[in-house]
């Protein structure tokens, strides 16, 4: 059998960074379960703003949640009315957790300032987990398979930054009997390079003949031919 490693969690301190910024000793058990379990309920509940990422920054006194999308007008709303809703609801999710953890890890429930940071993606289809989005939204509208997956190769390799693109999607697909795993590729993706900028992501569709799995590999070069061309871009 092969051994599958995450690209993501493979270039951690090479090319990515750690989407959990705290530490503790004591409760590092509580807080990576509420971690956990509050990306789960906000990529669910804001599915339709087209989430990339949700990081999470902890102090002593206040959580800030920082939100990458490429939708920032349904998340704030009029007048910041949705980004008030949302912490509410925040506030209200992270009881919920508390109230659901076991009686013998449980401790005091802390008050806590909820801070939330909405960072705009510029560009949607140079993030792997948009365009993984993209493609659950045009399945789900029982768009051809083959199509979607043809016109997504098409818009990300339309970007000068992209030096290859992979494509999968497994499941019942176009309604089948038997569910297959079907991909395309176009450009380089080195996986095994630890210096190569790959963006991973993964999601899953929703349909009346089942759950359809899409994954999405973005490669935009190497991290040292960035940093070189930086270089040479700062000298007079």
């Amino acid at each position: 059998m092969t051994h599958r490693v995450h690209p993501y969690i493979f270039r951690i301190g090479q090319t990515t960074n750690w989407k959990s910024r705290w530490f503790n000793r004591k409760k590092f058990q509580e807080y990576l379960r509420e971690d956990t379990l509050l990306r789960e309920y906000l990529r669910k509940k804001l599915a339709p703003a087209h989430i990339a990422e949700i990081e999470i920054e902890r102090s002593p006194t206040a959580i800030n949640v920082i939100i990458k999308t490429a939708k920032p007008g349904i998340l704030i709303g009029r007048g910041g009315e949705g980004m008030t809703r949302l912490r509410q609801e925040i506030d209200r999710q992270l009881i919920k957790i508390w109230k659901r953890t076991p009686v013998r890890r449980k401790t005091i429930l802390e008050k806590r300032e909820v801070k939330i940071t909405v960072e705009d993606i510029k560009n949607p289809t140079l993030n792997a987990a948009v365009v993984a989005q993209m493609m659950v939204d045009d399945i789900e509208r029982r768009m051809p398979f083959r199509r979607v997956i043809k016109q997504t190769i098409e818009k990300v390799m339309a970007n000068k930054e992209v030096k290859g693109v992979k494509v999968a999607v497994s499941g019942r697909l176009d309604g089948s009997e038997m569910a297959r795993y079907e991909w395309l590729k176009k450009g380089r993706i080195p996986l095994q390079t630890l210096r190569s900028d790959i963006d991973y992501a993964h999601r899953d569709a929703f349909t009346t003949y089942g759950n359809i799995g899409v994954k999405v590999w973005i490669y935009k070069g190497d991290v040292f031919e960035k940093e070189k061309s930086e270089a040479r871009n700062r000298k007079p």
